[in-house]
């Protein structure tokens, strides 16, 4: 199978806002698409990352958050300096004192941790790391299928895939389930590969085991889909 490309979509009371942040934290040009902004990615594993506009504020931790890496021990100090430059804060989620990781919130206090040098979880992937989610082992096996990535990890209930070129990670932590409210402000995207049309699609990712909520068929989106745990993800069209 295609392997598919994995994309990330977060709404933004100022989405302008939010996207130049991540642009610049992460080196990329943003792109205004009707009422999103798009980062462009660089290289064909690249996350695609984008910011839809909401009037809804955010009141709850995010289900998944990004992880970014350091190479150096001095990176991730470095890291965290630049990133309050560009506007984030630091944010107690119930962290331990022993942890090393550190936790920031962008301008709208989407979660985010800088790991530091040397974690041998993350060795090999870029500065992008890892998007850390929860959700259970079958939404894990369920997304490997869909994406076409491989499983690299699997064992009590947690889970992680990486992209093809192991770029990256997306991981799952496995029960008990965060809390959530009615909708979920970080979503994923699942950009279908150029050799499947949409109702083909829909197909496949049903029989692996999710639900179709809506077909769209409307700004490069064909459907409002859920995994096996619920979470909404869109089915985008190639790009």
């Amino acid at each position: 199978m295609t392997p598919r490309r994995f994309g990330i979509c977060i709404d933004a009371n100022d989405p302008e806002l939010v996207a130049r942040f991540w642009a610049a934290v992460l080196g990329r040009e943003a792109e205004t698409q009707g009422e999103e902004i798009r980062l462009l990615p660089r290289a064909d594993d690249d996350f695609r990352i984008r910011f839809v506009p909401t009037d809804t504020p955010k009141t709850l931790e995010n289900p998944h958050h990004l992880h970014l890496t350091s190479s150096l021990p001095e990176d991730q100090q470095r890291t965290v300096d630049r990133l309050l430059g560009l506007g984030a804060t630091h944010l107690d989620v119930g962290q331990r004192p022993d942890e090393d990781h550190v936790v920031l919130g962008d301008p709208e206090g989407n979660e985010l941790c800088v790991i530091p040098a040397g974690n041998s979880w993350l060795a090999g992937t870029g500065f992008l790391g890892e998007v850390a989610a929860d959700g259970s082992r079958e939404t894990g096996t369920f997304w490997s299928a869909a994406l076409g990535w491989p499983l690299v990890w699997d064992q009590d209930g947690e889970t992680a895939i990486t992209t093809p070129s192991g770029s990256a990670k997306v991981a799952w932590g496995g029960p008990p389930p965060v809390p959530r409210g009615a909708h979920d402000r970080f979503r994923f995207d699942l950009i279908a590969s150029d050799d499947t049309g949409p109702v083909g699609e829909i197909r496949r990712l049903v029989d692996l085991g999710a639900t179709l909520v809506a077909e769209t068929y409307e700004g490069g989106r064909w459907a409002t889909m859920r995994d096996p745990d619920a979470y909404e993800f869109t089915l985008v069209e190639p790009r």
